[in-house]
């Protein structure tokens, strides 16, 4: 008794249609594309976003009811929470950041601190850009 092993792929063609292939005939896997990573910070600020719309839509009764219901603590809803009080535009950009690739990210929630509990808007703006700078010359 001869016992052949061989390998083959198993593809789904149709419902409950089967095509079978050796591997030698299986046509060649494209180079893996290298996928960036959303920042952190940008994460933060869409649920910072969403939050609040939560709270305006009535979905929950308040921070606390938030926290809760994402398992994190009420500092923490309120780190996360304060994000929407930095400038429109300073918000857009944060959304906007470029993809991450390797390593973490220069700007992050703790850097942003300063600048959001500055109530002027021009003057967040331009603390804003001094970061920006600070964050490019390294």
């Amino acid at each position: 008794m001869t016992t052949i092993k061989m390998k083959v792929d198993v593809k789904l063609a149709a419902k409950k249609r089967r095509t079978i292939r050796p591997a030698s005939e299986r046509e060649p896997a494209e180079p893996a594309k290298r996928r960036g990573k959303v920042p952190r910070v940008s994460r933060l600020m869409a649920l910072a976003i969403q939050f609040e719309e939560m709270l305006r839509n009535g979905e929950a009764k308040d921070a606390t009811e938030l926290a809760i219901a994402y398992s994190i603590t009420q500092p923490r809803m309120s780190q996360i929470r304060s994000l929407t009080l930095l400038a429109p535009d300073i918000q857009e950009a944060i959304l906007n950041l470029p993809l991450e690739f390797d390593g973490r990210s220069p700007i992050h929630e703790k850097l942003l601190r300063p600048i959001r509990s500055e109530i002027n808007f021009d003057q967040q703006r331009q603390m804003w850009r001094s970061l920006q700078s600070s964050d490019n010359a390294t």
